[in-house]
């Protein structure tokens, strides 16, 4: 199976070698769309980079019912279930902060709710649990940089 992703990984990485974005959008409408697409291929590009660094998946965008919130990707990393916050922000001028720091406290808690949820519905033992952040740097014409954060933050907020 590791062959298998490292393939796709590389095809997924060809096919973002020119950046996760365009930027032809001229209406707040256009951009917002614009931005919602880059998400999504950054997520994709995300699970296919940790598909080939031995991520199991078992969920991808889960969002439980009644409760704000949403988990980008969950899976086993070895032995230890992950739950992954994936942040992809396109790098201009105007914008030159991490997208790892987009990652606040509100978000933190918010994500560790979605998480039990996910752990009671799925009846899954906490006892080896993490919460990673991948953070990914889009600069238009260049391949994506990714930053994997292991155990970014803990349940104890």
């Amino acid at each position: 199976m590791p062959l298998i992703s490292r393939a796709i990984f590389q095809l997924v990485h060809w096919a973002a070698r020119k950046g996760l974005r365009d930027d032809r959008d001229d209406t707040v409408a256009q951009r917002k769309h614009a931005a919602r697409r880059t998400g999504i291929r950054g997520e994709t590009y995300a699970y296919w980079y940790l598909r080939r660094h031995g991520y199991v998946f078992v969920a991808r965008n889960y969002t439980p019912r009644g409760i704000k919130g949403e988990l980008d990707l969950v899976g086993y990393d070895g032995k230890t279930l992950a739950f992954v916050e994936v942040r992809t922000r396109t790098l201009r001028e105007e914008l030159t902060a991490l997208p790892e720091l987009s990652v606040t406290t509100d978000k933190q808690r918010i994500v560790i709710r979605t998480a039990q949820r996910f752990i009671a519905e799925r009846h899954i033992s906490t006892d080896t649990c993490r919460f990673d952040v991948l953070a990914i740097d889009n600069q238009p014409g260049h391949s994506p940089e990714v930053r994997l954060h292991k155990d970014a933050f803990s349940p104890q907020l």
